[in-house]
Formats: structure tokens, C-alpha cells, sequence
């Protein structure tokens, strides 16, 4: 497949805009030669009117015909071969290896959803039966399920090129529940975008599914992104990003005349606590692990440990000796982008000169060069953590701040300062976490995800993860954008009251025809009626 670096509009090209943009490749600091066409905002209103029309149509499809249509996305994306790593690698700089296993993840995501719909109980179909004769007055037959809610805006995310992206964990649940997508494609992958879309239209046409089910818009900057959001048209946004990206799309989702969700993910510190026996017996093997954890794909991830607390405590030495020397080893890695990059030493030199912070750890490979992270460990005490906000804040890229306090009292309230998190870690053996409620207590307040002995990178997609966290982790914080429960951000509970069997949709029928989990007047059956 070619490069078309033209948007997509239901199953049509388009390219009215005479403004254009190159794929940047970080590695070696050049553009490619294809170039990308800004959408006009006819070409907006165009694929909005399409996916608004495409909805009456596409709410109506059987939920298999629909996980069809999934599988058949996962088949044209591996059809693409080495062609789609290849283009990745080029344009993020991520190793090969580390596209593969995203790539498998993003498959596995939309092969779940596909499994989930056809097993059907996400609906959460619900059943009260009439009693007529019921005193005072007669019992309506009342059934109740989840429907999809229209139109979903798809922000891509720079880190993920696959799995966060025009094919990832917000348009594969969307589709999933009967909604269509419009993805707005990020600037730092567009010929990725535009492989993944061709992937996607191809799979639509294939399966049957309505013109406008699916559509893709380039722009490298901001005025598609909120003409999208503003759009009457518009029921829901997905967005993995930045706290300032995020927040100002929650505020044109609120502004609009009908608000609608946006559901932000932007970023977090991840504090590791580890509790002084802890650190005394297993000092070489943390220092070796966080280390790991820190630099893992450069620092570029939503769950990169930014912060890690520790007391004054025997062995805290060994630690930090082998932590510093774990750290200098660490080879510099590639980047995403020349704006990520600068960024990163633009904040980290600003942390530095925060008061009484020092430098525990910077690696010997790597600069600001060619776009090459430079791992690095920053030092500070737990009282002036607790004055200074600013060290609260993240710091995207292979950075962390040791945090060292007097004891686990001074832990205790400088954890106590900080807001919320996707994840929160605990090292500790049982018997010692127990003597700490307080803390766990806190740490699990401010979390969506709480480790035991773990580090956060690494994220399962499964029906028990929880990708999320209390604000400003997360724009709505009682939402997972990962596992089988994402698919309950793209649609809405609907009762249907005293309408005859023939008219309800399948899984509120009376003969249960899927053998779907329902509760039927307070009991939990998958028998018919």
C-alpha cells in the first residue's frame, strides 16, 4: 500500500487544502518527501455529516456483523506486513522489536472487543416484568440495556503510533458499541495514520458497514481538533495526551450548547513509595528495576515513575550508589519528536533550578543532540518536596526525582501533596505495609492503578485493568480507556417501557435468542423467559 497523505472522509479522498505538512523522522533529524493535507473545515463538516448519517444506519447492525467487521480490521493491519513497522520506526524512532509487540496489542484489543460484543452481556440488559394487576396501580414492563450514543472523535496519541492511535484503545471500543469514528491523526506519524486508515476503509467496505463509518483528518496543529469537538454532531472524545492538550478540549466539550464527554488521559508521576526494611534488604535489586522503569522507551510513557520516595534508612547509600550507577549506563535513545525532545530538557533544566535540588544520576550517553534522551535522576529532600509544587510535576521522558525523607511520618505528608494518578507503587513485604494504613490509604485515594512490588510501565489489557485515575490523571476519572469496561465511555443506558417483543432489541427480547446474561425481575439468568 502507498502513501495517499490525503484525509479520509467515509470512503473517499479528499485534499481541497493547499497547506501541507512533512513526516518527520527524529533518528535522523530529516523529513520524508509525501506530503500530508491539512483538512478545510468543509471537509470537517463533510465527514461529520457522513458519520452522523452512517449512525442510524451502523446502531442498527447485528453486534456479529460488527465484530466482523473488527476481525477484519485486524486482518488488513497485518496484511500491511513490514511496510506498516517499517514507517513506524521511521517515523518515531522506536525500535522494531517494540512496534511488534504494539502492534500484537492493538490485534488483541480489537479482537477482545470483537469476542465482547458477540458474547453480548456488556449491554447489562436488564428485565422487569409487567404486573397489571398489581395494587394500587399496575407495574409497567420495563427492560433496560446499554445503546451507542453517535459520533466519536478519535485524538491520536505521539507515544503509541498503534495501540493509542487511528486503530487503538478509543476507536476499536467505539466501533464496538455501535458509534462511528472520526479520527483526528497525530502530526508525528501521519504516513502510520494513513496506512492504518487505508487498513480500516478497506475492512468497512469488505464487511458491508455504512459509508462514513469510519473517517481520518490530518492537521499539525490545533483548528481541526476543536472544529471536531465543537461540532453539533460530535457525542464523545477520546484524547491520550498532555494536561494542557486535554484540558482544553474538556472545556470546548463543556462549552458547546449540548456539552459532551471528553475523556482525557493526560499524564501522571506515578510515585513509588518504598518502605525502609523494604529498601534494606532488596536495595541492589530497586535500584536495577526503577532504573529500567525510568528509561523504558526513553521515559515516553504515561506510566514512566517520575517520582520515587524513600526515608533515611539503613542501605539507603547502596541504593542510591547502584541506582546512580544503573542510571549512567543506560544508552540514549531516539526521541519521538524534536518538540518532545526539547521539552523534556527544557523542564528538566527547569527542575534543576528548583532550591536544594541536585543531580543524583544523569547517563553518560546521550544530549540534547539529534534527538537523544539522556537518562536522568534529580535528588531532593522530602520537606522542601513539600514546599515547592513544581517538583510535583511530570516531567515527560527518562526523568525521575528521589525524594528522601526524614522518616515515614515526613513520607506520609509529602505523598499527602500530591494529586491524581494513573498508578501508585508500594514496595514493601506484607507484614511491613500493614503497619502503614495511613499511607496505603492515601496512596490508594490518589490512584487508578495501586502496585504491590512492581513498577508501573507495562500496562495488561484485560477486563481488570484500570487505565485511569482521579483527576488530573484523567478529565472523568471513573472510566478505563483499556480492557473490556472502555466501551462503557461510548454509550448510554436506555429503558424501553411496555413495548411489545417484536419491536426490542435482541438482548431485552422475551426467547433470549443469545443466551445472554440478564437480570430478569432481580435474578441473574441466561435462560429464556
Amino acid at each position: 500500500m502507498s502513501i495517499q497523505g490525503k484525509n479520509y472522509i467515509g470512503f473517499s479522498l479528499s485534499s481541497q487544502n493547499d497547506q501541507t505538512f512533512q513526516s518527520y523522522v527524529p533518528a535522523l533529524n530529516i523529513y520524508l518527501p509525501e506530503k500530508f493535507h491539512k483538512a478545510t473545515m468543509d471537509e470537517v463538516s463533510r465527514a461529520m455529516e457522513l458519520a452522523a448519517k452512517a449512525f442510524d444506519e451502523y446502531a442498527l447492525i447485528p453486534a456479529t456483523q460488527r465484530a466482523g467487521f473488527l476481525m477484519a480490521i485486524t486482518e488488513e493491519i497485518m496484511a500491511l506486513g513490514d511496510t506498516l513497522l517499517q514507517r513506524a520506526h521511521q517515523e518515531t524512532g522506536l525500535p522494531l522489536a517494540r512496534l511488534q509487540g504494539e502492534r500484537a496489542r492493538t490485534i488483541n484489543q480489537l479482537t477482545q472487543f470483537a469476542e465482547l460484543i458477540r458474547e453480548g452481556s456488556w449491554v447489562e440488559a436488564s428485565i422487569d416484568t409487567a404486573i397489571p394487576d398489581r395494587t394500587p396501580i399496575p407495574k409497567s414492563d420495563l427492560r433496560k440495556m446499554f445503546v451507542p450514543i453517535g459520533p466519536v472523535i478519535v485524538f491520536g496519541s505521539s507515544n503509541f503510533p498503534f495501540a493509542y492511535s487511528v486503530a487503538g484503545v478509543d476507536t476499536g471500543p467505539a466501533l464496538a458499541a455501535g458509534n462511528p469514528v472520526i479520527v483526528k491523526a497525530h502530526a508525528a506519524h501521519p504516513g502510520v495514520s494513513d496506512l492504518t486508515a487505508q487498513a480500516i476503509v478497506k475492512a468497512a467496505q469488505r464487511t458491508g458497514m455504512p459509508d462514513g463509518v469510519f473517517s481520518m483528518l490530518y492537521d499539525d496543529g490545533f483548528e481541526v481538533g476543536a472544529a471536531l469537538v465543537k461540532h453539533p454532531e460530535s457525542k464523545a472524545v477520546g484524547f491520550t495526551g498532555s494536561y494542557k492538550g486535554g484540558m482544553a478540549l474538556y472545556r470546548l466539550g463543556q462549552e458547546r450548547e449540548e456539552p459532551i464527554p471528553v475523556y482525557a488521559e493526560m499524564g501522571s508521576v506515578n510515585p513509588i513509595v518504598i518502605l525502609p526494611d523494604y529498601l534494606k534488604n532488596h536495595a541492589v535489586q530497586l535500584a536495577r528495576t526503577l532504573a529500567g522503569s525510568v528509561t523504558l522507551g526513553a521515559g515516553q510513557f504515561c506510566t514512566n515513575p517520575g517520582l520515587v520516595f524513600v526515608t533515611e534508612t539503613e542501605n539507603l547509600d547502596i541504593f542510591e550508589e547502584n541506582y546512580k550507577s544503573e542510571i549512567s549506563n543506560v544508552p540514549s535513545a531516539t526521541m519521538l519528536t524534536s518538540g518532545i525532545q526539547n521539552n523534556f530538557y527544557k523542564l528538566r533544566d527547569e527542575l534543576f533550578a528548583q532550591e536544594n535540588v541536585t543531580e543524583l544520576a544523569v547517563s553518560e550517553s546521550g544530549s540534547d543532540e539529534q534527538n537523544q534522551s539522556q537518562a536522568t535522576i534529580a535528588r531532593v529532600s522530602g520537606q522542601d518536596f513539600i514546599a515547592n509544587p513544581k517538583l510535583h510535576e511530570e516531567v515527560f521522558g527518562p526523568f525521575s526525582v528521589l525524594v528522601v525523607c526524614k522518616n515515614t511520618d515526613e513520607l506520609l505528608e509529602a505523598v499527602s501533596h500530591l494529586k491524581g494518578q494513573l498508578t501508585a507503587s508500594l514496595m514493601a513485604d506484607a507484614p511491613e505495609a500493614a503497619k502503614y494504613p495511613a499511607l496505603l490509604q492515601k496512596l490508594s485515594q490518589i490512584s487508578g492503578r495501586f502496585i504491590m512490588n512492581g513498577v508501573p510501565t507495562g500496562v495488561e489489557v484485560c477486563p481488570s485493568m484500570h487505565h485511569g485515575g482521579p483527576f488530573p490523571a484523567a478529565s472523568i476519572p471513573f472510566y478505563t480507556s483499556v480492557g473490556r469496561h472502555s466501551i462503557l465511555r461510548f454509550v448510554r443506558p436506555q429503558t424501553f417501557q411496555d413495548w411489545p417483543d417484536v419491536l426490542l432489541p435482541v438482548a431485552l427480547k422475551n426467547d433470549n435468542p443469545l443466551g445472554l446474561f440478564r437480570l430478569i425481575n432481580n435474578k441473574t439468568t441466561t435462560s429464556a423467559i
